[in-house]
C-alpha cells in the first residue's frame, strides 16, 4: 500500500517531466525511492505521474547567512528544517503530459504502483537484475537480452572492486536456474574466459560461507541458492607434457586438459590469432596471413607433431607461398610467427591419439568454463579469437537462434580495444553487430568503456556499472548515466551496481547477493571469506 511522504513543492516549477517534492523532516525519503502523485483533469479523469528521487537536499528555512546555522543550534534563531527531492518522471499513464499541481500529495509507490513506475508491468518475460535499496526485486526485461528486441550486456568499473565478473555470474545464474527459459534450458549454453585466478573453476561447488541473509535475497527473488548445476572446466595443457595433462593450480579434478590438434588449426584457419596484436587491416602483413592460412587449409601436415614443424614447414614455403610480399614483411611474419611459438605453440600439437579429448567442447555442459589466466597474453587472444571463432560459425550454420549461447568475457579491452584492428576484434564486432539474429549474448567487462570499440559498446542493451573512476566517469560512454548517478558510482561498494535497460527511463541502483557458489578453495573448505575482491 502507498504511504503519504510529502507534497509537491510551489516554490519551484513543476513540469511533465520533473518535479520537486516538499518532505517532513521527519520523513526517511532517499535517493532511488520510487514516488507516485495523481492528478484530477477538469473532464474526469485521472492522470497518474511516476518518478524516481535522483536529488536530495535539506537545508534551514529561514537562514540568510551561513553563520545563522550556530545562531539556530544555541536557540537564539527560530529555524527550521526543509527537505526537498527532485522527482524524474519514469512513467505518466494515460500519457497525457501535464505537471502535477503544487500540493498534490505524493507518496511512496508500493505493490502494482512501484511495478508501473517501472515498467515491470509491461515485462512479458523478466529476470532478476537485484534487490533495489528498499529489498524489493528489481527485473530485467529478457526481450531485450535474447534478441527478440535487444541484445547483450556490457559492464564497467574498478578492477578489485566493482565486482563485474561475479555480477555477470549472478546474472547468468538467474536466468539458468528460474523458469524463464522454459523447454529451452537444457539445451542454453554458457562460455566463460576465466581471466583471473582460479575463482571461476569453482562455479560447480556450493559456497560454504553463504550467509542467511543472502539466502533471504535468493529467495526473493524466487531462486534456491547453490552452485551452478551443469559445469565444464577446460585449462590449457602444459608445456613439454606429451599426456596433455591440464594446467591448473588448486583444482584438476574434473577439469579436462585442452589444445588443438595442428590439421585442425590448419583447415580452420586459426593463424591469424596468433598474430592478434598485429598492423592494421590494410597492412601487408595482413595479406601475408591470410595466403598462408590458404596454403596451410590445402596442406598435408598429417605428419607434423608439434607447432615447432608447423613453423619450420611454414619457413621452407613462406617465399613460394608470397611471392608478391617484400622480403622485410616475410622476415618480420616469421619473427612474430617464432614469437608465438614460444608463447601459445604448446597448444597446438600434433602428437596426441586422440585429439577429440581435448577439444572445447560447448555442447557437454550448460556452462563451459575456459580457463587462460595463466596464459601468455598472445596465448590468451589465440583461445579466445579460436573458440568465439567455432562457436559463431557453429550459429551461422544451423541458421537458428534457439538455443541461446551467452559469452563471458572480461578485460574486453585487450580483445576489443578502441584503435587498431585484429581478427578478435573482428569477431567481437561479429556477434556485437549479428549476434542478436544468431542468439548469440556477449556478457562483456572491462574497467574502462572508453577504451572499447564503440559499435562493441553501443549494441549493448543493458549497461552495467560499478565502482567507476570519477575521471572515466566524465567520457561519452556513461551519457546514460544523469549526474548525480555519475558521481554514486565513485562511491560504489561491493556487490552493488547501476544498470540501465531501454525499457526503464532511470538507471537503477541494485544490489546483488553473496555468491551462492564457490569463488575460490577456501569455500569450498567452508572458509569465510569476501568474493568480491576477487571478481
Amino acid at each position: 500500500m502507498s504511504r503519504l511522504i510529502g507534497r509537491v513543492l510551489g516554490t519551484l516549477d513543476a513540469q511533465p517531466l520533473d518535479f520537486w517534492v516538499a518532505a517532513p523532516p521527519e520523513a526517511t525519503l532517499q535517493l532511488d525511492d520510487v514516488l507516485m502523485v495523481r492528478r484530477a483533469l477538469e473532464d474526469g479523469r485521472i492522470v497518474s505521474l511516476y518518478g524516481v528521487v535522483d536529488q536530495l537536499i535539506a537545508r534551514h528555512e529561514g537562514a540568510r547567512l551561513e553563520t545563522d546555522v550556530f545562531l539556530a543550534g544555541q536557540g537564539i534563531i527560530p529555524l527550521g528544517h526543509a527537505v526537498k527531492a527532485h522527482v524524474t518522471v519514469t512513467r505518466v499513464e494515460p500519457e497525457i503530459f501535464v505537471p502535477p499541481l503544487p500540493g498534490e500529495p505524493v507518496s511512496l509507490a508500493a505493490g502494482a504502483d512501484r511495478d508501473t513506475a517501472l515498467f515491470f508491468d509491461v515485462m512479458k518475460r523478466k529476470f532478476p537484475i537485484g534487490l533495489t535499496r528498499d529489498g524489493e526485486v528489481a527485473w530485467g526485461s529478457f526481450d531485450f537480452l535474447d534478441g527478440s528486441r535487444g541484445a547483450h550486456i556490457n559492464i564497467s568499473g574498478v578492477s578489485g572492486v566493482a565486482t563485474k565478473t561475479t555480477y555477470a555470474l549472478f546474472l547468468l545464474y538467474g536466468i539458468f536456474h528460474s523458469a524463464l527459459l522454459g523447454a529451452d534450458a537444457a539445451n542454453t549454453r554458457a562460455v566463460i574466459f576465466n581471466v583471473k585466478g582460479e575463482d571461476l573453476l569453482f562455479l560447480d561447488k556450493p559456497n560454504q560461507a553463504l550467509t542467511p541473509e543472502a539466502e533471504i535475497q535468493y529467495a526473493r527473488m524466487g531462486l534456491k541458492p547453490g552452485p551452478f548445476a551443469s559445469v565444464n572446466l577446460f585449462a590449457p595443457v602444459r608445456k613439454s607434457e606429451r599426456l596433455a595433462i591440464p594446467d591448473t593450480g588448486t583444482r584438476s579434478e574434473g577439469v579436462t586438459g585442452y589444445c588443438w590438434s595442428i590439421e585442425e588449426f590448419c583447415r580452420d584457419r586459426y593463424l591469424r590469432f596468433l598474430f592478434a596484436d598485429a598492423d592494421d587491416e590494410t597492412s601487408h602483413m595482413s595479406a601475408v596471413l591470410d595466403r598462408v592460412e590458404s596454403h596451410l587449409a590445402r596442406e598435408n601436415v598429417a605428419g607434423l607433431e608439434t607447432f615447432d614443424d608447423l613453423v619450420a614447414l611454414i619457413g621452407a614455403n613462406l617465399d613460394a607461398w608470397t611471392q608478391s610480399a617484400a622480403a622485410g614483411t616475410r622476415m618480420a611474419f616469421l619473427r612474430r610467427l617464432e614469437a608465438a611459438a614460444a608463447r601459445a605453440g604448446h597448444l597446438i600439437r600434433g602428437d596426441l591419439d586422440v585429439p577429440e579429448r581435448h577439444r572445447i567442447d560447448l555442447q557437454r555442459a550448460q556452462v563451459t568454463v575456459i580457463d587462460i589466466h595463466n596464459l601468455h597474453d598472445r596465448a590468451k587472444r589465440f583461445v579466445v579469437g579460436a573458440v568465439l571463432k567455432r562457436m559463431f560459425e557453429d550459429k551461422e550454420k544451423s541458421g537458428r537462434s534457439r538455443p541461446l549461447v551467452f559469452v563471458v568475457l572480461d578485460e574486453l579491452n585487450k580483445y576489443a580495444p578502441r584503435d587498431g584492428w585484429s581478427p578478435i576484434k573482428d569477431v567481437i564486432l561479429d556477434i556485437s553487430e549479428r549476434g542478436r539474429s544468431l542468439g548469440v549474448v556477449l556478457v562483456g567487462a572491462q574497467q574502462t568503456a572508453s577504451q572499447i570499440e564503440r559499435r562493441v559498446v553501443s549494441n549493448c542493451a543493458f549497461r552495467v556499472v560499478g565502482r567507476l573512476d570519477q575521471a572515466e566517469a566524465q567520457h561519452g560512454e556513461y551519457g546514460f548515466l544523469p549526474a548525480p548517478s555519475r558521481a554514486r558510482a565513485g562511491i560504489l561498494k561491493p556487490g552493488s551496481v547501476i544498470v540501465a535497460q531501454p525499457e526503464i527511463p532511470v538507471p537503477l541502483l541494485v544490489q546483488f547477493p553473496f555468491p551462492a557458489w564457490a569463488t575460490r578453495p577456501a569455500e569450498v573448505r567452508a572458509a569465510a571469506g569476501d568474493p568480491f575482491e576477487l571478481a
